[in-house]
This record gives structure tokens, C-alpha cells and sequence, in this order.
């Protein structure tokens, strides 16, 4: 008879935990499974499971529906975060998670100075190297900007030289970010290490991690 008091206390212990407020992002899609970040950690739901509060309600074509407490909310891949659960407010963090994309690329939703680009890391480039139309459509101003000469496997070309107000990648935005306008098409944003040199970098397996510095 002494036992019951004891279980429903620690229940009771337990419920300011599963309110605190998340952070979830639909990092990619495994078949008929989501890869969900939930609060920075991996994890892998199917229709109708649950992990930490949060339930998979469905997935199709690079979205997700997930639910948490009797709100619903629809996520994209590569997409910002989104805050569930209580508190609500901005969203600010020191990590980015990111899961290898076809062909063994790790891809990532953000924006620059506020506009939503497609980024794929490359710890090969020096910069973050974005094409011209890219560099039209976000605002960049290159009329001013420092001329530089740049080899790619087409041969030397000339680019622009800037600094980027803001970079961000899921939760965590960079001020000051240099960058190099290239004079041609590119289908993604690189992500070069003027923006990744700021964080300790880890693999492991099909999953990158960047914690600040």
C-alpha cells in the first residue's frame, strides 16, 4: 500500500522535464522513417512512434508531420528548426547536426543576411563560394567588392571577394562571414571553412556534428 504514493510522486517528478521546450529538425528520410533532431540528438521515428514528446504523425516527399502535446507542426528537409513545446521564442544555438545527403554530401537548409539558401559543406573551399544568381536573389552588392582570381577544374576564374553579414545554419548564425561570389551558375552555396573553422568538427558514421567554438 506504500508503494503507490512513491510511483505517482516520481511521475509527478517527472512532468516539468517532458515540458521543457525542444528544438526539432527533419535532418533526412531512411525509406518510411524519419531522421529527427530532436534537441541536437539523432533519431529515427517511424509513423506513429514517439521519442521525447514528440510523435511522427506522417512523412512523405521531404516532409514531416510530428506532434507534441496537441500541436502539430509540419518540418522540411534541411529546413530551420523548429521550437516545440513550451516557452516558445528565438532559437539560439552552439551545435549543428547534419546527416550525409546523396552522394555522400552532408547538405544543410539556412540562410544568408536573412535569405533562405542551400548549403553543402566542403572543407575543401577556403570560403563560402555561392554562384551569381545566388548572390543576386540573397541581395550581395559585388560592384565594390575586391576581385580575386580563383583556379576550378574549368581553370582560373574571377570572383568577388565579401564579407557576409549573417550565415546560418540550423540554430546558430555567424556574423562576419567571408565570402567569394563566383561568375557563374552554382547549385549550392559551398560551405567553406570560413564559416566551419569556427567549430570543433566530428564525424560518426552517416552523421557530422559542428560544436562551436
Amino acid at each position: 500500500m506504500q508503494r503507490r504514493p512513491i510511483l505517482l510522486g516520481a511521475a509527478v517528478a517527472l512532468l516539468p522535464v517532458w515540458a521543457l521546450a525542444q528544438s526539432v529538425q527533419l535532418a533526412g528520410q531512411m525509406g518510411r522513417k524519419a531522421l529527427l533532431l530532436i534537441d541536437g540528438q539523432t533519431v529515427t521515428l517511424a509513423v506513429g512512434e514517439s521519442r521525447g514528446g514528440v510523435t511522427l504523425r506522417s512523412l512523405q516527399d521531404g516532409q514531416a508531420q510530428v506532434e507534441w502535446g496537441g500541436r502539430v507542426s509540419t518540418l522540411s528537409v534541411g529546413g530551420a528548426p523548429a521550437r516545440v513545446g513550451a516557452g516558445g521564442g528565438p532559437v539560439v544555438g552552439r551545435s549543428i547536426v547534419l546527416p550525409v545527403g546523396p552522394g555522400g554530401h552532408f547538405m544543410a537548409g539556412g540562410s544568408i543576411n536573412g535569405r533562405a539558401v542551400r548549403f553543402m559543406v566542403d572543407t575543401g573551399a577556403t570560403t563560402i563560394a555561392l554562384g551569381r544568381g545566388d548572390a543576386q536573389r540573397v541581395g550581395l552588392d559585388i560592384s565594390g567588392a575586391q576581385r580575386v582570381l580563383m583556379q576550378t577544374a574549368g581553370g582560373t576564374v574571377a570572383g568577388h571577394a565579401l564579407t557576409l553579414s549573417a550565415v546560418t545554419v540550423g540554430e546558430v548564425t555567424l556574423a562576419n562571414v567571408q565570402a567569394v561570389v563566383m561568375p557563374t551558375e552554382m547549385p549550392f552555396v559551398l560551405l567553406g571553412n570560413s564559416f566551419l573553422s569556427r567549430f570543433q568538427m566530428q564525424r560518426d558514421n552517416d552523421v557530422m556534428r559542428l560544436e562551436l567554438r
